[in-house]
């Protein structure tokens, strides 16, 4: 790997994220049409959107609720101190990668106990705990810590890198596809910047 220039490990990279995107998600629908179908639809009925995650997950929801915002969303980070309460007109979006974490199953508990909405991400669907607390899940078929086989020994993208790169790619193709789908104007999305920095 040492020999390899910057462009080929990119190239490498990159390609290693974009095969999972070409992996069949059966019994699972399409995580990019479900993304955008719960979205959309909180949208329409003026819902707030919740997001969590996990250390390197977490930060892939947070660029997303980012994002939610920009598009006019009424988007959450948990455990923020501005966080409103979920409702029944909302969706808790959270990720759990290898299939389950105490601090997602929890929160996705309460919020399906205050009549949320949950959509849970993850690569483990099967095994993991968090789908049990799932109204839906978006399956991504990728290398978390769970699978981890290479112990990240001279693995270019080691641990659950391989997870975490296919969410900000996914979570980008959701905004793409939501600006779409509300008709947002690049102008528009851009105002809503914030101008405090």
């Amino acid at each position: 790997m040492g020999s390899n220039s910057i462009s080929e490990m990119a190239t490498e990279i990159c390609s290693q994220i974009a095969s999972i995107f070409s992996k069949p998600t059966d019994p699972y629908p399409d995580p990019l049409n479900l993304l955008v179908t719960e979205l959309a639809s909180v949208a329409s009925r003026k819902g707030r959107v919740f997001l969590y995650g996990v250390g390197r997950e977490g930060l892939m929801l947070k660029a997303l609720c980012m994002r939610l915002f920009h598009l006019g969303l009424s988007a959450h980070l948990v455990l923020d101190m501005t966080t409103p309460p979920i409702t029944s007109a909302d969706l808790l979006l959270a990720s759990a990668g290898p299939g389950g974490f105490s601090t997602v199953d929890a929160l996705c508990a309460a919020a399906q106990a205050y009549g949320g909405r949950v959509v849970v991400l993850t690569a483990q669907p099967e095994s993991g705990s968090c789908v049990k607390h799932a109204d839906a899940v978006a399956y991504v078929g990728a290398q978390t810590m769970a699978d981890d086989k290479e112990g990240g020994s001279g693995a270019l993208l080691p641990m659950g890198s391989v997870y975490e790169g296919a969410l900000f790619v996914l979570f980008e193709m959701v905004v793409y596809k939501l600006a779409q789908t509300f008709d947002q104007s690049p102008h528009a999305v851009r105002s809503r910047h914030t101008n405090l920095e």
